[in-house]
């Protein structure tokens, strides 16, 4: 398998290794403390979760992306990349402990929400670090080309088999607030051990270069700010990188509601306790899982026959068909077996997106492109779990919402397949 062929040449270098190892724990922490803030904002016995609960949590762990994401390379080309991983990781293991004892102490919720968007705002420099030290661990540029889809990769994986074990942790205990404060505590001791792995690595391994001309932080603040208007201007003179953004953006919008509608039918609708109901969304993380890992096999095979356009047609057609077919039920098999496809079908789009704006931005503006969508894809999430908190009703159970989604699933597929025919 030419991803197994690829992954064992990369791992043979040693630096890449431990930098991936960082990755690897760094998002499994993620995985783990993402579950944990979605059980207890939803499962918790003493809470009744609503849609706009649940589009409240995922603003706070989503946005800090959008509003820093643009502006965090500004400084990590100041900071010592290496001592960003560690620190990063050790302040995220602090505030994740606060979390935990605002669990168990019934904390009001602005202030576990406070300590929540401290956590994944730190994530965003921690991310952005991993991503900009990965050329100084890869020797070739034909390596760094599947060290970029490989990394990220094995990061989603990596996230999401936290996010199993976060939801072993909560069934195995009767408690929910002690569970969920010792997944959350969880989620802290990898967050340690991925900080302490970085000390493995040199500290002038990542970068930057220190003779690398810097602007002053005011300047360069305004400079990301005008760059970021820039790239916006190039992307719209680059109606193929455009389009395809533009298709992926409205894809992970329709995730995005769906996902809420995936946790209101698991919370209320198909089960009698918060334990059941918590299940059913542990297999419907890894079902979502299993489909993105498919979509990194498959797409390479889709976008050789069918082209990077027309494999993101045939994602947004076969969700358009099989959406509301599996989701107009509300039962949980069917329900199980669209987690699967929509996995499969947002990812594989993105991986196809990804592509497209890599080859059709000049480098020059590619990074700022990148940050654009970066917030958009962010955004589009948050915008929809806004959206579902208007549409659905307390059980999940919305005709409606199911419809619209698959509408824009079909237009998305037209506007493309028109687009590559032109």
């Amino acid at each position: 398998m030419p991803v197994v062929r690829d992954l064992r040449v990369l791992l043979a270098l040693r630096d890449f290794r431990r930098l991936l190892a960082v990755r690897l724990l760094s998002q499994a922490a993620d995985g783990v403390y993402q579950v944990a803030l979605a059980a207890y904002v939803v499962f918790s016995p003493e809470k009744q979760a609503s849609p706009a609960a649940i589009a409240s949590a995922m603003a706070v762990l989503l946005l800090p992306y959008s509003l820093l994401g643009p502006f965090a390379g500004v400084l990590l080309d100041r900071w010592c990349r290496r001592q960003v991983l560690l620190h990063g990781n050790v302040l995220r293991a602090a505030l994740a402990t606060v979390t935990a004892l605002l669990v168990v102490g019934g904390a009001p919720d602005w202030l576990f929400y406070a300590s929540a968007l401290s956590v994944t705002a730190v994530n965003r420099f921690v991310l952005a670090g991993l991503s900009a030290s990965l050329p100084r661990v890869v020797d070739s540029p034909e390596r760094l080309v599947m060290a970029n889809s490989l990394s990220p990769t094995a990061g989603t994986l990596a996230a999401t088999a936290g996010g199993g074990l976060a939801f072993v942790v909560r069934l195995a205990s009767s408690d929910g607030a002690a569970s969920d404060a010792w997944a959350v505590l969880l989620a802290a001791a990898l967050y340690l051990c991925a900080g302490l792995w970085s000390l493995r690595m040199p500290v002038d391994l990542l970068g930057p270069d220190a003779s690398a001309p810097r602007a002053r932080v005011r300047t360069a603040l305004a400079i990301a700010t005008r760059g970021l208007a820039e790239g916006l201007r190039h992307l719209a003179q680059r109606r193929t990188a455009a389009r395809a953004l533009a298709a992926m953006t409205l894809m992970r919008f329709c995730y995005g509601a769906l996902t809420v509608t995936l946790l209101m039918l698991c919370r209320y609708a198909w089960s009698d306790d918060d334990a059941e109901g918590l299940a059913l969304l542990g297999y419907a993380v890894a079902a979502s899982g299993a489909g993105f890992f498919a979509a990194a096999v498959v797409t390479p095979w889709g976008t050789d026959r069918l082209g990077r356009l027309g494999w993101i047609v045939a994602c947004a057609a076969t969700a358009a068909i099989l959406e509301p077919a599996l989701g107009l039920p509300f039962e949980p098999v069917p329900m199980l077996i669209g987690a699967f496809v929509l996995g499969l079908t947002t990812q594989g789009a993105k991986i196809a997106t990804d592509t497209v704006v890599q080859a059709s931005v000049d480098d020059a503006f590619r990074g700022r492109v990148f940050a654009l969508y970066d917030v958009l894809f962010n955004v589009a999430f948050v915008g929809a779990a806004a959206v579902a908190a208007l549409m659905l009703p307390p059980d999940g159970r919305s005709t409606a919402l199911v419809v619209t989604v698959a509408v824009i699933y079909a237009a998305i597929a037209c506007a493309m397949a028109g687009f590559r025919r032109r």
